[in-house]
């Protein structure tokens, strides 16, 4: 049986996701805001996210609402030799509230200093300017840019690399 993940943030319980979590889950993905930015997955493909021990799949709930959730992270790459850990994707309900600078905040404590690894990575969409700020600012660099790599509807979209070392989050602190 794979481990519960539960730690909070100021504002913020991270949890692991259950399958009865996964019907809010994919009406985050399939919200027109959230589609045009992420490449949404079937039922199946979350329950096995759900499962796999190489995998974090976490709901964001709010502090103190009777766990009203706001949010969903998947982390991949857990059990890596190498120490990198994918943050594959995250989506926040209520946009606007910093949630998102919190729960970035809180992933990188937990991969940092739980999980002790090495390196947390992502990508983005290039033309997802709101994402970009929020990883800059939160200490992500550039590392590349993967040109045209996706097929969204009719048209290519180009993804940029982003990282961040266990070093500089400790030069961070």
């Amino acid at each position: 049986m794979k481990p519960k993940v539960s730690f909070n943030s100021q504002r913020l319980h991270f949890r692991s996701t259950t399958n009865k979590d996964l019907d809010f889950v994919l009406s985050l993905e399939n919200n027109d805001e959230n589609k045009q930015y992420i490449l949404t997955w079937t039922k199946e493909k979350h329950i096995e996210a759900v499962n796999d021990p190489d995998m974090e799949h976490l709901v964001m709930e709010e502090v103190g609402s009777g766990g009203r959730p706001v949010g969903f992270i998947i982390l991949a790459g857990i059990r890596s030799v190498h120490q990198n850990i994918e943050l594959m994707r995250i989506v926040i309900a209520a946009k606007g509230k910093g949630y998102g600078k919190e729960a970035v905040k809180a992933i990188q404590k937990y991969v940092f200093e739980e999980l002790h690894s090495h390196r947390l990575w992502l990508d983005v969409k290039d033309d997802n300017e709101r994402a970009k700020h929020l990883y800059q600012s939160s200490g992500f660099r550039t590392e590349g840019h993967l040109k045209e790599c996706i097929k969204v509807g009719d048209r290519f979209a180009s993804l940029i690399i982003m990282a961040m070392l266990a070093e500089e989050y400790r030069r961070k602190q």
